[in-house]
């Protein structure tokens, strides 16, 4: 497409306003290629002929060579650059010099391992007998039973995932005596993927996979691929529990691109409610231009709005693209999600509106235009997210749509960020007690654990076995860990995706089904006591969906709006005990935010700063301690609060871990002399940091939370915690990188345009007494003051945090 052009047509329209704040322009690249230091084998040099491939880029000849030379390593490149060429190639040249090498393929979803059969098989359809010989097959949970077996049989490129390698694989070694025993190589796609708890699972995973390899005699070598990242090797390395080689040379070519950022509300203070009418406005003009479009969203419910709305415009002007408009998301049917990839890689469907889930590397064909409808959280997402445009060399434009969000409007204000930043680091803790305790009693259910096994799990793994022998859960017998509970393996258990194992089930009630009265003694008929029967829906109810423990009592409190499949659902009932929400369906015109009260107790310092002139730092154990104790009402159209209610149920705790800064008494007295309060000044500074977290450590800002809290140290102090049982190492990376996070905060809050604050830079309180006539639903929240914020940080120098640990 004619990018220019494109732009041009958008400033030439009646909806213009100078929303288009700023446009990079990023040059094309031309190839370097290399040769490996020895020729690939004929069958596998035919392969590359076949596919019209006559030469390597640099990184694809390094990788190969580093293979070859039994190094694990981890490539990091460009989206569409050849990065499954890079461990292809040693891959295939193994079994072709030696023919009973196996390989296992893991990717982070099924439609990805789908995916790369079909480009195994298209690369080996031109030799069928080497097509026969290394038999592709993807084992997942949609794969038959007579599938299953015969890839258990015949298959020597086993493509899957770490969800089966966990529940299936692992806990059935014995059926794959065979594979294990032959295994040469072992692939991590997306491997930046494996972060937060998610990382810690796999890790453990990695760690049992090669503690089977090892029974069987085999030390396979493991071969990653990442988008960019700030640290893909030691990411990598702490996955595997060994070192990696780096190849970050990218010798690939790219065609030229540009990236706008888009204010789509210079005018007004509303850029939320604004972003999805400009992503509609833009997707429509792009397909007029003949462009294939790609709007990604940050939400299920985002996406069907976006692909309603363009289509709603083309069928008012009778235009045929409304057929070739469609959403793409999580929930949809593995088949129908093939059907729309294909499509789109066909050039039939024109335009689509997406979660994260087209992020990853799906071949999608070569895309004109990608929407970024809102910051996706982190830099890496956003420049992965926009690669899905110009993977073939084309001319691409991708456009960043900003939010209300203080990242959106930091980034609108401050281009260079985010052109210039190194992309953030991936946080992992393969040592966290609550998952690996989980792993250990997989572990020994596969094979008893010896001293030394335990050793490769981390330091941390002998005690949380010896706790788990005194737990009667292990059994001790000549110096091995033997799992005490024979049946099924504790594996099946353990969710890998979830960050509580516990779920509640989201029942629909059958139409004219009455609420069950409350039995004496229990709680009102809103909130229930035990039930007989756990997770199942009565007879002639339907479950809908499920949530886990953690976030229940913010989305399924009692007379919340709950949606789901474009539908809104009235939550008549939470049953905290049988963990169950019963919902009803209602055609609610508005939507429900819940309000949180939360508290924080600081139990075990682990790390320290040493005390500076004007605060102290920390980092430690804490527990959490959190309940809804409200919720607004939200009405769709408008996006204007219409309503609250109060909740009534109970706290949750969290056991965690936290950093905390705490200014001393010159600081409050210094901000008092000048009429402001620490308290609001720590609030404000409170709200910057949670949004700022995500550009320092890769995470969602929905992983942390935080409060200002005296009770713990008995002055106002801004505590951070990560949402997680155990901790997952982002509040850590935050006490690491302090000074960092404070610069951000302070550039976030002076250069907003606003007087007093507002939802772009300190925020606003939940509840404001000016709009709620109950006082005390507004008690113990704090109003943040933008100038108190500001003086604090002016108070808190980069040095005052101090530098030794």
């Amino acid at each position: 497409m004619d990018v220019e052009q494109f732009l041009g047509r958008l400033r030439s329209s009646r909806r213009y306003h100078g929303q288009l704040t700023h446009v990079e322009h990023l040059a094309a690249r031309e190839g370097r290629f290399a040769s490996p230091s020895q020729p690939l084998p004929d069958a596998v040099s035919r392969l590359l002929s076949a596919a019209g491939i006559d030469a390597l880029y640099s990184h694809q000849a390094a990788a190969l060579d580093a293979a070859r030379a039994g190094r694990d390593w981890v490539v990091v490149s460009g989206t569409a650059s050849g990065k499954t060429l890079c461990y292809n190639l040693p891959i295939l040249e193994a079994s072709v010099e030696n023919p009973g090498a196996r390989t296992l393929y893991l990717f982070p979803t099924k439609a990805l391992a789908q995916d790369q059969r079909l480009g195994l098989e298209r690369m080996l359809q031109s030799d069928p007998e080497l097509m026969r010989q290394l038999a592709p097959g993807v084992f997942d949970g949609d794969t038959s039973p007579a599938q299953r077996r015969r890839i258990q049989a015949e298959s020597q490129l086993v493509l899957s995932n770490p969800d089966m390698l966990h529940a299936t694989i692992l806990p059935q070694h014995p059926k794959w005596s065979r594979f294990f025993a032959e295994l040469r190589y072992i692939v991590i796609d997306e491997v930046h993927m494996y972060r937060g708890i998610l990382g810690a699972h796999v890790a453990c995973v990695l760690r049992r996979l090669q503690r089977i390899c090892r029974h069987y005699g085999a030390e396979p070598r493991f071969l990653a691929a990442s988008a960019t990242i700030a640290n893909p090797a030691e990411l990598t390395s702490q996955l595997i529990g060994r070192d990696v080689e780096l190849i970050a040379d990218d010798g690939s070519p790219r065609g030229e691109k540009w990236f706008a950022l888009w204010d789509p509300s210079p005018l007004e203070s509303d850029h939320d409610g604004v972003a999805q009418d400009d992503a509609v406005w833009l997707l429509k003009e792009a397909m007029e231009e003949g462009a294939q479009c790609l709007a990604f969203t940050r939400t299920r419910q985002s996406a069907e709005l976006i692909n309603r709305y363009v289509q709603q415009e083309f069928n008012d002007e009778g235009s045929p693209l409304a057929r070739r408009m469609r959403a793409y998301r999580g929930g949809y049917l593995p088949e129908e999600r093939r059907a729309i990839e294909a499509k789109l890689a066909s050039g039939d469907i024109r335009g689509v509106a997406a979660t994260n889930a087209l992020e990853l590397g799906v071949d999608i064909g070569s895309l004109d235009v990608a929407l970024l409808v809102h910051y996706p959280g982190t830099i890496a997402s956003a420049w992965q997210q926009a690669g899905r445009c110009g993977r073939r060399h084309d001319d691409s434009v991708a456009v960043l749509i900003s939010g209300n969000d203080p990242i959106d409007q930091y980034l609108l204000r401050h281009p260079e960020y985010f052109f210039t930043q190194s992309p953030e680091h991936a946080v992992v803790d393969p040592e966290n007690p609550y998952v690996l305790a989980k792993h250990l009693q997989a572990a020994a259910f596969e094979l008893p654990l010896s001293e030394p096994d335990c050793d490769e799990f981390g330091a941390t793994a002998q005690p949380i076995a010896d706790a788990l022998c005194d737990a009667e859960q292990f059994t001790m017998i000549d110096g091995h860990y033997y799992h005490g509970a024979g049946g099924q393996s504790p594996a099946l258990r353990v969710s890998l995706r979830h960050m509580s194992d516990n779920t509640f089930s989201i029942v629909l009630r059958s139409p004219g089904m009455a609420p069950r009265e409350p039995q004496p003694g229990e709680l009102s008929p809103s909130i229930r006591g035990p039930r007989p029967r756990r997770n199942s829906a009565p007879i002639g109810h339907e479950v809908i969906a499920n949530v886990d423990a953690i976030s229940a009592p913010e989305l399924v409190y009692p007379e919340a709006i709950y949606l789901h499949n474009g539908e809104s659902f009235f939550v008549r009932e939470l049953d905290l005990e049988g963990k169950v929400a019963y919902v009803e369906r209602r055609d609610a015109d508005y939507y429900t935010q819940a309000v949180l009260e939360s508290s924080v107790k600081v139990n075990e310092e682990r790390l320290r700063r040493e005390p500076a002139a004007r605060a102290e730092l920390g980092f430690g154990d804490a527990d959490v301690s959190w309940k809804t104790v409200a919720f607004k009402k939200i009405k769709f159209e408008t996006r204007e609060n219409i309503g609250f209610g109060s909740v009534d149920i109970p706290a949750q705790n969290l056991p965690t871990t936290a950093l905390w800064l705490t200014p001393d008494k010159t600081v409050a007295a210094e901000l008092k002399a000048e009429q402001l309060r620490p308290s609001e000044a720590l609030c404000g500074l409170r709200n910057l940091a949670v949004v700022a977290l995500p550009l320092v450590a890769m995470c969602d800002s929905r992983d942390i939370s935080g409060v200002v809290d005296t009770k713990n140290f008995g002055r106002s102090t801004l505590i951070l915690y990560d949402r997680y049982p155990g901790g997952l190492g982002y509040c850590e990376k935050g006490y690491a990188c302090l000074e960092n996070l404070l610069e951000i905060c302070r550039l976030m809050v002076d250069e907003c345009p606003c007087d007093d604050g507002c939802p772009s830079c300190v925020g606003l309180p939940n509840l404001r007494p000016a709009i709620h006539s109950d006082p005390d639903l507004t008690r113990g929240y704090p109003i943040p003051d933008k100038r108190a914020t500001q003086r604090l940080l002016e108070l808190l120098p980069l040095a005052a945090v101090g530098t030794g640990t």
